[in-house]
């Protein structure tokens, strides 16, 4: 039990809680960090967005040199050979370096770290009801930054050997001759295609009619085709029913989504990536008076407050995109407001990335959206086919997408797919957020040869002026 007093306890060392303590430090509070895993960075940096960027990077360094890509371009490596367990040893190392340097901006600022699983137990007292340092703490203020979990469907329980999550699709042992991925989202696209490069063959399964929800059409059209030459294969309107596991693999019953004959599916895994809830389980939050939404999430005023009284909540936890980015934005926002500062988010413009080989990046409004708004837009599409950069380096599939308003030609919203699209949007964002309109990205003197001169030729094309297409 602690006899200290902190001006703020935060409950969750992810990249929303852990940027949270470290602002409040730098603003002058005294500050403790509590977080049941044994090292820092959550679900993103030990299970999650790390792990998974250091497959996606050397798996496509992988089939680059197992395609024959890279002799096409004059570098001759004979025969290839996958060691997968020193891939995933290169992945470990990443993210323990990672987790360090953490451990290293929390001394620095002074932040006391806590291990162990917390309950709020009211205004300024939270428990750590197991683990290292068990025991009651008192605070002025607390944040919850307990992100969020894999969730599940009905008839499929997850065991992490044949039947996966992201966190076992992360650690496999060997290369499964066939993969069946449940959803076809960010991660699972991610995932599969990480697999599929090793030499998996993939099938990916969605209920809805169309890959990636909620992203520009036109944009996972594309995406598709391309994935198709990868070598993924996609089963679209299906629903998967039941799962059940066995000592070699696992058996899927999947039927049409609007109802039909059933089909068995068998495959060595299958990862189930169908979304994620919030992580709430064991705060004691309606034991606390805390209330949630119809969804399941922590309700928030405009200054990340609960309805308890210096209780705040950010990230995966409240309303908004499940996106380690948002999350972070979110506590140093509540930080700062929680000293005095003004803080904002800006949620129309939190940028989606999906880090496939091409890239996918999405910012502000699609097409469908201003449609169902009956905003009249014009459009600007610029191919990296027609980019000398991406053409030097082999990687000319994709485009850039500008959408603009038709009367005050203000941009609306950017999709790009190609070769380090996630890189390359931040400077639509940047410009998005000072209200720039398609004539000002386009009147931009962009550096030749850049991807990003795709974005100035889209920029053109909202106007017809396209230069070299």
């Amino acid at each position: 039990m602690s006899n200290e007093n902190f001006d703020l306890i935060v409950i969750g060392a992810g990249p929303g809680g852990y940027v949270g303590a470290i602002r409040a430090a730098q603003l002058g509070m005294r500050v403790a960090c509590i977080e049941k895993r044994a090292s820092l960075g959550g679900t993103c940096l030990n299970v999650g967005c790390i792990p998974s960027k250091a497959l996606l990077h050397a798996s496509e360094h992988y089939a680059n040199a197992a395609s024959g890509h890279l002799a096409s371009m004059g570098v001759a490596i004979g025969s290839v050979k996958l060691d997968l367990a020193a891939m995933m040893q290169s992945k470990s190392d990443i993210v323990s370096g990672l987790t360090t340097g953490i451990d290293f901006l929390f001394k620095k600022n002074k932040i006391t770290r806590l291990e162990g699983t917390a309950r709020i137990d009211g205004s300024g007292a939270v428990t750590i009801v197991d683990g290292k340092d068990k025991g009651s703490y008192k605070s002025e203020k607390i944040m919850i930054a307990t992100g969020s979990h894999a969730s599940s469907l009905p008839g499929i329980t997850i065991d992490e050997k044949h039947i996966v999550s992201s966190t076992g699709a992360l650690s496999l042992t060997k290369c499964p001759k066939k993969l069946v991925v449940i959803g076809a989202g960010y991660i699972g696209l991610e995932l599969g295609t990480v697999w599929a490069r090793l030499g998996a063959k993939v099938e990916v399964i969605e209920f809805l009619p169309r890959i990636l929800p909620g992203m520009d059409d036109e944009i996972a059209k594309k995406f598709m085709a391309i994935a198709k030459k990868q070598g993924l294969s996609f089963r679209l309107s299906t629903a998967v029913k039941q799962a059940k596991s066995s000592k070699t693999g696992v058996t899927l019953t999947v039927e049409p989504a609007d109802g039909g004959r059933s089909e068995l599916i068998s495959a060595d895994i299958a990862l189930v990536s169908v979304g994620r809830h919030p992580a709430t389980d064991g705060l004691g939050l309606e034991a606390a008076g805390i209330v949630l939404t119809e969804r399941g999430r922590i309700a928030v005023d405009s200054r990340f407050e609960t309805s308890l009284d210096d209780v705040y909540a950010i990230g995966d936890v409240i309303e908004g995109p499940m996106l380690a980015h948002k999350a972070e934005e979110d506590a140093v926002a509540a930080a700062e407001m929680m000293a005095g500062k003004a803080g904002h988010v800006d949620y129309s413009l939190v940028p989606g990335i999906v880090y496939t080989a091409p890239e996918i990046a999405t910012l502000g409004q699609s097409e469908e959206t201003l449609k169902v708004a009956n905003i009249d837009y014009k459009k600007g599409v610029f191919p990296f086919s027609a980019n000398s950069r991406a053409r030097a380096q082999g990687h000319s599939d994709g485009f850039v997408k500008i959408l603009a308003c038709s009367r005050t030609d203000k941009v609306l919203g950017v999709h790009i797919i190609g070769h380090e699209a996630g890189t390359v949007i931040h400077e639509c964002a940047a410009a998005m957020a000072f209200g720039a309109s398609a004539e000002d990205i386009a009147r931009t003197c962009h550096g030749h040869p850049t991807l990003n001169e795709a974005v100035k030729e889209a920029a053109l094309a909202v106007d017809g002026r396209a230069i070299h297409m």
